[in-house]
């Protein structure tokens, strides 16, 4: 009785897929782990990563070199990524990181068309993913910018307390109330990571004298501080066309900001601070230049438009053109009937 069960025992075991059965749940293969268990994952999961590939050593032009790698042997963030990618795959890539908790602002860069930092943005879902240096920025090598013109504005607006009236005291603490002291809220928290700077098309386009939205919104930060004693000379310093005046509210930098800032919110309050007659002529200035522009781009658009053109339709031209005086020269003919946008066959003189 004993060895009929024993021998029934062993066919059902040797006719089963072996995936049936833990110990050999390893053993078996996807297939059979897939009729098993139809909702079972995929063995693996490849995301392909074009990355930006430039080195200076090497002069030549910049490519996207891809790489592919397995989800399910990866960290959730796009850093993780970059991580086994130069750990296990390719030494060479270069790029900025350190904290990996969204604190220094190190690992920024265009991940999808989209400036955010490395640390805090989720590999995305799609089979594959772009990563770019920061626009408008030189590059250094791969997806490291050289950010001395950066920090230099942000230098440039004195980020530090200036105060005309010395303490009563030796390193004696400057005290303020709870509503000055919410009123840096939105400001204090910026890390300087530059996604709001590199995503704003005034600063592609003035790099050298708008200051960008990280610089300003520093600058409204000592401006608001109510422990700061040189709020006038801060908003003086910076009342220009060109390091204040050129932000003409799109917000990307609302949109890039990691840390969920406006810096567009604070420059317009430093633009509402400046004196109200010196504002206006700013902004007049301004508009007038952009309204100059339209004009010209209107008036072009218009001449263009209105030029004579001969189509198949039209009568042949007439092949000589008569001209009073003595302008009997080709070069003047031309210039005469410049509207037809060609020459004449044939210049003949008037005879007078």
């Amino acid at each position: 009785m004993a060895t009929g069960v024993w021998r029934r025992a062993l066919a059902r075991v040797s006719s089963a897929p072996a995936s049936k059965f833990v110990p050999f749940r390893a053993l078996a293969s996807e297939a059979e782990a897939q009729q098993v268990d139809p909702k079972a994952r995929p063995t693996t999961d490849l995301k392909t990563f074009s990355i930006y590939r430039w080195n200076p050593d090497k002069p030549a032009k910049p490519e996207l070199q891809e790489y592919k790698i397995d989800l399910k042997e990866c960290g959730p963030m796009v850093l993780d990524a970059l991580i086994k990618i130069k750990n296990e795959i390719d030494p060479s890539l270069t790029f900025r990181r350190s904290c990996r908790e969204g604190i220094c602002g190190s690992c920024a860069m265009n991940i999808d068309g989209c400036n955010g930092l490395a640390c805090l943005t989720k590999i995305p879902s799609g089979s594959s993913t772009m990563i770019t240096p920061l626009p408008h920025m030189f590059v250094i090598k791969d997806l490291v910018v050289d950010m001395t013109n950066f920090y230099n504005q942000y230098k440039s607006i004195e980020p530090w307390l200036k105060r005309k009236t010395p303490a009563s005291e030796p390193a004696q603490e400057i005290l303020q109330t709870k509503k000055d002291r919410a009123k840096l809220d939105g400001m204090y928290e910026c890390i300087l990571c530059a996604c709001c700077s590199t995503s704003c098309p005034s600063y592609w386009w003035n790099p050298e004298k708008y200051l960008g939205p990280a610089a300003l919104l520093h600058a409204n930060r000592w401006i608001m501080d109510s422990r700061d004693e040189y709020k006038e000379e801060r908003l003086a310093s910076i009342n220009d066309e060109f390091k204040l005046y050129r932000c003409h509210t799109i917000l990307n930098c609302a949109r890039a900001c990691p840390k969920g800032l406006n810096p567009g919110k604070q420059i317009q309050n430093i633009k509402k601070l400046q004196p109200s007659k010196e504002r206006m002529m700013k902004l007049a200035s301004s508009s007038a230049t952009i309204l100059l522009i339209v004009i010209i781009i209107w008036t072009n658009a218009v001449l263009s438009s209105s030029r004579i053109s001969f189509t198949p339709e039209d009568p042949e031209p007439f092949p000589y053109v008569t001209v009073t005086g003595c302008n009997n020269d080709c070069d003047t003919a031309c210039c005469n009937c410049d509207i037809r946008k060609e020459p004449p066959l044939c210049v003949q003189c008037c005879q007078e």
